[in-house]
């Protein structure tokens, strides 16, 4: 079974830091690139950024330079380092894995991120 778990939201202020965690099932997490995308009021749900089992990273242009994505194996979890953040970066944020295998996308529940001006 297939599961995501995300933490790490809250609310914070401009220019404060959060750092979210989404622990995978080992199987899930070792065949699949991990990502995040967020969701804004009446916005239709976006890539943040991802990074595949082997490293690699993309970023959304507006998050570049703030944001930072990683993995750690042993955890079977994915984190995303926000700093700078702006009253813009308001969304639910969701963890992603798709499979390399077949293409699948899991989801997470979604967790809360607010940054008041």
């Amino acid at each position: 079974q297939v599961q995501l778990v995300e933490s790490g939201g809250g609310l914070v202020q401009a220019g404060g830091s959060l750092r979210l965690s989404c622990v995978a099932s080992r199987s899930i997490f070792r065949s699949s690139t991990m990502g995040w995308y967020r969701q804004a009021p009446g916005k239709q749900r976006e890539l943040v950024a991802h990074i595949t089992y082997g490293g690699t990273t993309r970023y959304a242009d507006s998050v570049k330079g703030r944001f930072t994505i990683s993995r750690d194996s042993a955890k079977n979890t994915v984190y995303l380092q926000m700093n700078s953040l702006k009253p813009e970066d308001t969304a639910v944020y969701y963890c992603n894995a798709r499979s390399t295998y077949n293409g699948n996308d899991y989801w997470g529940q979604g967790t809360q991120v607010t940054v008041s001006s």
